[in-house]
């Protein structure tokens, strides 16, 4: 097949040009469809708000604990439920807007994000807030998709490439970010409320944006597009939740026989997925994850990488402010000014990431961010547990520089290797993959890293820091090294893209 990579199978290249071909795009109003600047940056908050909103309550969780007298478990899916679900659902929102057309789909989830985060901030016991947040997820699924595809119906060449760059760095800028909002949100406590107005303040946003994509995002659809894999999400949905909930809740529990039970079935769980959307893309149809894009080792590969630097980011984000708010006892306030001079470094990082990549490639990009980051988190580790229990918050600061600067390289780099040799065709469907693998790697950080940590912070929460920090110090390490495994061929941006 000419014009095709050897590493691509001409199988996904067959299907998925029936699917979504690159001129298969409609617009409301006929013509080319065209994305100004306005429009990218209301969409690059579409990304933002959703992925604050997953650790915006981090710093809040013991304030929340105490008031809604919380488990430590239920704790863990107040962060985890919301992931779960937003990562099950996101090839569900992107379909939804092939179909019917992703500002129309965009909006719908903005209003019904909005209102679940009103249920949020009036949650009166922590099951509700639950389930409030599972809500929440759903809805995040529907904006977040329709933000990728958009931009690949609509750019193309160098301006396309620096939206993928500016999507890399606000989804992870949000994070760090987000706590340090939720800590002056919980601080101020606006007329006694506390902790609910870290999900009342997405209100406002959330309705400027839904306001602002009315004006300046085109209304985009797939001619013939996808459909819907509604057993295949079942069965991933159900894989995530026997892995996550038991992780979450068997340590608060003291481990009852359900949660052994439910991990004995998340394997067998997992193998029946893979087995189904391999005879679903075997009959001509586009599954919820296809088989085929593993073909492409570039995408392969950097999945896998993605999904072991997200598991270590979400859990450290998760552990970082239990540990300053109670291990160290500082106020939401300065545990949120804690994380910030890691987000100015990511945010600086992720902006000269893409010459970096263009300097160096993009493998030696990630492996030296990889080392950076460990470096950074080696800081953390002797800091804490030389001071411990009189840490000094500001000498945290150089070792949070570090490490924000490395995350950001990883993190940046990795989002634009792994789509890099995805066809053209199939952007839709491997931008989907890549934000489901993040997203599933924030929630399975918490679950297990995170379940970790609380289950040695009985003991000595400077110990349990410094074992969590030390795993996700590992993982970094596997990370930078199985990195030159992408070979230089594959995902290596040239001078010509980033003009």
């Amino acid at each position: 097949m000419d014009g095709v990579r050897s590493d691509v199978n001409p199988r996904l290249c067959f299907q998925t040009a029936k699917v979504t071909a690159p001129g298969a795009v409609l617009t409301d109003a006929g013509g080319p469809p065209h994305l100004s600047s306005a429009g990218i940056a209301v969409l690059i908050v579409g990304v933002f708000v959703p992925q604050a909103t997953y650790f915006i309550v981090n710093v809040a969780l013991p304030t929340i604990a105490r008031s809604l007298h919380a488990s430590s478990g239920a704790l863990e899916l107040v962060i985890a439920g919301y992931g779960t679900v937003y990562a099950a659902l996101l090839v569900v929102g992107g379909r939804l807007g092939d179909i019917v057309g992703r500002r129309r789909v965009l909006s719908v989830g903005l209003g019904g994000f909005i209102l679940a985060s009103l249920a949020c901030g009036i949650a009166p016991d922590v099951w509700f807030l639950v389930g409030a947040r599972l809500v929440q997820g759903a809805f995040a699924a529907l904006i977040v998709p329709q933000v990728l595809a958009t931009f690949h119906a609509t750019l193309e060449g160098a301006k396309l490439h620096r939206a993928q760059s500016l999507y890399g760095a606000a989804a992870g800028m949000a994070i760090a970010v987000g706590q340090l909002v939720g800590g002056l949100l919980v601080t101020i406590n606006i007329a006694g409320t506390t902790w609910r107005p870290v999900f009342w303040v997405n209100v406002p946003i959330g309705l400027a944006t839904l306001i602002a994509a009315q004006r300046y995002v085109p209304s985009t659809r797939s001619e013939q597009p996808a459909t819907i894999d509604s057993r295949g999400t079942l069965l991933f949905a159900a894989t995530l939740v026997a892995l996550l909930v038991p992780l979450a809740e068997g340590q608060a529990e003291g481990w009852p026989a359900w949660t052994w039970v439910a991990l004995a079935c998340a394997p067998f769980l997992a193998f029946l997925t893979i087995g189904f959307e391999r005879r679903c893309e075997n009959r001509g149809r586009v599954p919820l994850l296809p088989p085929s894009l593993l073909s492409i080792r570039s995408m392969r590969r950097g999945l896998l990488l993605q999904l072991l630097f997200m598991l270590g980011y979400g859990a450290f984000m998760f552990v970082f402010a239990l540990t300053i708010q109670d291990g160290l006892r500082a106020d939401p306030l300065h545990s949120g000014f804690a994380i910030t001079p890691m987000a100015l470094a990511f945010f600086v990082a992720s902006l000269l990431t893409p010459r970096t990549m263009e300097r160096f490639g993009g493998r030696r990009t990630i492996a030296v961010g990889a080392t950076v980051n460990v470096i950074g988190l080696i800081g953390l580790i002797l800091t804490i547990a030389g001071s411990w229990p009189h840490v000094n918050l500001l000498s945290l600061a150089p070792s949070l520089v570090v490490t924000g600067f490395g995350q950001a390289l990883v993190f940046v780099s990795l989002f634009r290797l792994v789509l890099a040799n995805v066809p053209p065709h199939h952007g839709g469907v491997g931008g989907g993959a890549l934000v489901t693998i993040q997203q599933s790697g924030l929630a399975i950080g918490v679950a297990t890293l995170g379940t970790l940590y609380l289950s040695l912070d009985t003991h000595s929460i400077s110990e349990a820091f410094t074992a969590t920090t030390a795993a996700e110090a590992a993982i970094l390490a596997v990370l930078g090294i199985t990195s030159r495994f992408i070979h230089a061929d594959q995902g290596e941006p040239t001078r010509r893209e980033w003009a």
